[in-house]
């Protein structure tokens, strides 16, 4: 892995300190939902995704990683994933996001994968 998916990278634009909810985010084919919440920790930086009616009723944790831009005047975030590879993922357990290790090794190992870093 040569970059850490759980940090932003460099080129994304993220401005410290702005808040990020309820930005649009948009994979490379299309939008996803919203920005229901974030966090800019260091080594464990996200997004939590609420998809609306896209995915009815399901939330996806999105990496820091996967952010390929922020357009901050726009309020929207590009993350360089398909829908389908988002759709795919491991699903967003709030209960074990905020306390298992496994859970953040298992979402990290699987946009680190191939077509990741």
């Amino acid at each position: 892995m040569s970059e850490d998916v759980w940090g932003y990278r460099e080129t994304t634009g993220r401005l410290q300190g702005v808040d990020l909810t309820g930005y649009k985010v948009e994979a490379v084919d299309g939008s996803i939902g919203k920005v229901d919440k974030h966090s800019d920790e260091v080594g464990s930086s996200y997004i939590v995704v609420d998809t609306g009616p896209w995915i009815f009723g399901k939330e996806v944790l999105l990496p820091a990683g996967t952010v390929t831009r922020i357009d901050a005047d726009e309020q929207k975030i590009y993350v360089g994933r398909t829908k389908e590879e988002i759709k795919s993922a491991p699903e967003f357990d709030k209960d074990k996001h905020l306390g298992d290790d496994g859970y953040h090794r298992q979402v990290g190992g699987y946009y680190s994968g191939p077509q990741g870093f």
